[in-house]
C-alpha cells in the first residue's frame, strides 16, 4: 500500500506548485508548460492546482510577480553601480527570462489579467528608470518621454540580439546622451 504523503500546509503546497510552474515556464515556455506537467513537478495532481488558481494564467502571474521579487532585491544590492551597468544588468536578467519575456507580450493581447500585469510591470519599470534618470539630474519635464526612449532601447536590445560589447556601446550612448539632454537649454 502506498505511503500517504506528509501532511502539507496550504501555503507550503501553493509555494511548490508557484516554485515548479516558474522552472517550468522560464525552461520551457507558456505552451510546453502545461498545467499537467506543472503538477506533475509539483508533486500533485491537475485538479490541485485548480484549487490554489483560477487558470493557468494566475498561476504564470504568481511566478511573474516572484521573478520580479527576485529581481528587485538583486537591483537594489547592485545600487552602488553606475547607471549604465545597472542598466546593462536589468537587460541581462531580461534576456535570461527572454520566454517570460515573450509570454507576457503574447498573452497580454488575450488576458485582461495578463495585460493588468505588464501595465504594472511597465509602470514600476518606468518609476525606476525615471529615479535614475532625477537622481542623474534630468529635469521632471523630460522624464516621461526620456523614460520612454530608455525602455524602447531596452526592449530594442531584446528584440535585437547584440553581443555584450554592442550592448554596452548603445546603453553607454543611452544614458550618455539622456544625461546630456538634462543640461541643453530648452526652446527659447
Amino acid at each position: 500500500m502506498p505511503r500517504n504523503r506528509r501532511p502539507q500546509n496550504r501555503e507550503e503546497k501553493r509555494e511548490e506548485i508557484i516554485a515548479a510552474a516558474q522552472r517550468l515556464l522560464i525552461d520551457d515556455g507558456f505552451e510546453s508548460a502545461s498545467t499537467a506537467r506543472i503538477a506533475k513537478s509539483a508533486g500533485v495532481t491537475v485538479n490541485t492546482i485548480y484549487w490554489y488558481f483560477k487558470d493557468k494564467d494566475e498561476l504564470l502571474i504568481e511566478v511573474l510577480d516572484r521573478v520580479l521579487a527576485e529581481a528587485l532585491a538583486a537591483y537594489a544590492a547592485i545600487d552602488s553601480l553606475s547607471l549604465n551597468d545597472r542598466l546593462l544588468w536589468v537587460v541581462d536578467q531580461l534576456e535570461q527570462l527572454r520566454g517570460l519575456v515573450n509570454t507576457v507580450h503574447a498573452r497580454a493581447a488575450s488576458s485582461p489579467a495578463i495585460d493588468t500585469w505588464h501595465t504594472a510591470f511597465h509602470q514600476l519599470a518606468d518609476a525606476l528608470f525615471a529615479d535614475n534618470l532625477r537622481t542623474a539630474g534630468v529635469t521632471e519635464t523630460d522624464l516621461p518621454a526620456m523614460s520612454a526612449i530608455g525602455t524602447f532601447v531596452i526592449e530594442g536590445l531584446l528584440t535585437h540580439q547584440r553581443d555584450d560589447a554592442d550592448k554596452r556601446a548603445v546603453i553607454d550612448l543611452l544614458v550618455r546622451s539622456l544625461t546630456a539632454a538634462s543640461d541643453r537649454p530648452g526652446p527659447n
